[in-house]
């Protein structure tokens, strides 16, 4: 067996958290996603920019209409305006409508600028800042329904008979939205976790209120954990009845990994356990002892027996279907950076190995 082997992943350096998990507003702005594709295409290099909601800029809109809608509406009905009688009623109710849901933004906007510039958390803005959008927007569509008709409770039992009729047509988009909350509060993921749901696993690039949106990893055209290059997207309802992997708990955000070689029943097993632990813990260095160490913290705390886990990359033997043994390396790593550890220890672990050939004993020729 050769000890050059060709790498099918580069190495790449890992992210900080921040960036690793990124923003999921920057999938909603497909105009810049476009415009950053073209330039890429075009040999040039690019930076998308974070959205800018500006809530400030809005809230200052907003005080602005509030004043002039507080100054006219109650002029309505009073001839100030030199209006028909016939339109002083509808024109009052309406400015009402307009007064209630300027006071809705007006507030989503307060709670945006001074709430939620205080969340470093991606995704945990983005959350916070889908609530207050349904929040405020349902609050006008109520307030506007009980004020444009004259009956506003006949407009209620109205509304309530459709929500029953829509309630049954739509059984299935309601159940998501539920879902959507249930992932909300129970955090089963969130953007930028890596997931396995039923048959599909990927990267989570968005959380709507009706589905979710993930960046394939694996899949059907490519082995290992590499981008496939299709996004995916699932009803949330899904998660109420599908286990949900998540490879990305924030206690404990790595997964453990193996690498496997075939090896003689007549090789020294002891000298393949030592130099394959040896070579993994000399590249991973300190950093795999102390997410070890965590991980044995967490199962402490946990009926989990915590001896079974050791503090140095793990050596197992196994008994293969065919006439070899295969030699096990199992070691702690970050599920993105899966690939690419194993793509850079596997050569080095051949080359320790086949400086002693003989007692290592690799399939010679067509001896597999």
């Amino acid at each position: 067996m050769s000890a050059q082997l060709t790498l099918e992943e580069p190495t790449e350096e890992p992210l900080r958290e921040d960036e690793a998990r990124g923003d999921p507003a920057l999938v909603e702005d497909r105009d810049a996603v476009e415009a950053a594709v073209k330039q890429v295409e075009a040999g040039g290099e690019v930076e998308i920019k974070r959205p800018k909601r500006r809530p400030k800029l809005w809230l200052s809109f907003y005080v602005v209409v509030l004043a002039g809608l507080m100054w006219a509406v109650p002029l309505l009905g009073t001839g100030a305006f030199s209006l028909p009688p016939e339109y002083a009623g509808p024109l009052r109710r309406m400015g009402i409508a307009l007064l209630a849901a300027v006071v809705f933004r007006a507030g989503a906007a307060v709670v945006e600028a001074m709430v939620v510039a205080r969340v470093k958390s991606a995704p945990d803005r983005y959350n916070i800042i889908k609530i207050l959008d349904l929040v405020s927007w349902t609050a006008i569509v109520l307030v506007g329904a009980t004020q444009l008709f004259a009956e506003w409770y006949q407009a209620l039992a109205s509304l309530g008979v459709m929500s029953l009729v829509l309630g049954l047509a739509l059984q299935e988009p309601l159940s998501s939205f539920f879902a959507w909350l249930y992932i909300l509060a129970r955090k089963p993921y969130q953007v930028g976790d890596r997931i396995a749901i039923g048959d599909i696993q990927g990267d989570v690039i968005q959380v709507g209120y009706l589905d979710t949106t993930l960046w394939e990893f694996g899949g059907k055209y490519i082995t290992g954990d590499h981008p496939s290059g299709r996004v995916i997207k699932f009803p949330n309802a899904t998660v109420l009845n599908q286990p949900v992997i998540n490879y990305m708990w924030p206690l404990f955000p790595y997964r453990f990994d193996e690498i496997k070689f075939q090896i003689a029943y007549d090789a020294d097993l002891e000298y393949v356990a030592g130099t394959m632990q040896r070579v993994v813990e000399a590249d991973m260095g300190p950093l795999l002892k102390e997410r070890i160490a965590a991980y044995r913290q967490l199962l402490k705390k946990t009926p989990v027996n915590a001896l079974a886990v050791r503090e140095r990359p793990t050596v197992v033997f196994r008994v293969h279907d065919n006439t070899w043994l295969e030699a096990i390396v199992r070691y702690v790593v970050d599920p993105r950076q899966s690939g690419p550890t194993k793509s850079r220890l596997i050569p080095l672990l051949l080359n320790e190995l086949n400086r002693e050939p003989n007692r290592v004993k690799f399939p010679k020729g067509d001896a597999r």
